[in-house]
């Protein structure tokens, strides 16, 4: 019970790593009028993650807490990035997670890319693979339909029930990555990618990616 508090308190949208800052690119495409409502975040969120870079994560997340070598799955991780703002999150949001799992363990942790430095976190807590990433990708949901509900006309009772919808979706992705071998990733969101690169030079942002 206490291990399992501690991977909700860890992988909570509410743990303080700065996620409300990254849109993981929605914001270039709601600015240009791409994305205009529920109906189309729910559409974009659908695709992201079965195709994006969240299931990706996920699985990065499932080989570091079954003890890959953590140096590799970084460089992997960080080679695959489709950007340099995909870089700038997974490194920054890695940065404040490892901050916080060196001051609650009182030991020093080594900055990792985010979805490697949890799986880290996690390893030896008593917990399943797949109810770690359903927490894990399910925060990710999260983090981009705050960062719409903060953009758009979307109301909070319209964005919970954006991420109930979900839950389904997300259970899946998470049963597929924890048995996805590394040399099987693959991403496919050429849109999100192309989105993230362009919000670079995005002239007002209230988002880092």
């Amino acid at each position: 019970m206490e291990d399992r508090l501690r991977l909700i308190q860890w992988l909570s949208p509410a743990f303080p790593i700065g996620s409300f800052a990254y849109s993981q690119g929605l914001e270039q495409v709601m600015a240009e009028g791409t994305i205009r409502n529920a109906a189309d975040v729910e559409v974009w969120l659908r695709d992201v993650l079965r195709f994006g870079s969240p299931q990706m994560d996920a699985v990065f997340v499932a080989q570091a807490m079954a003890g890959a070598d953590p140096d590799m799955l970084s460089d992997l991780i960080r080679a695959l990035a489709s950007s340099a703002e995909r870089d700038i999150e997974l490194m920054e949001q890695g940065r404040a997670f490892t901050a916080l799992m060196s001051e609650i363990r009182g030991e020093n942790v080594s900055i990792r890319p985010y979805p490697v430095a949890v799986g880290l976190a996690l390893r030896g807590l008593d917990v399943t693979v797949g109810e770690a990433l359903a927490l894990f990708l399910q925060g990710s949901a999260a983090q981009m339909i705050s960062a719409a509900t903060r953009f758009l006309p979307l109301g909070q009772s319209q964005a919970q029930a954006i991420l109930a919808r979900l839950a389904p979706l997300i259970a899946g992705i998470a049963t597929r990555a924890a048995a996805t071998p590394l040399d099987e990733i693959a991403t496919f969101t050429p849109g999100a990618d192309m989105a993230m690169m362009m919000h670079e030079t995005l002239d007002v942002r209230i988002f880092r990616t």
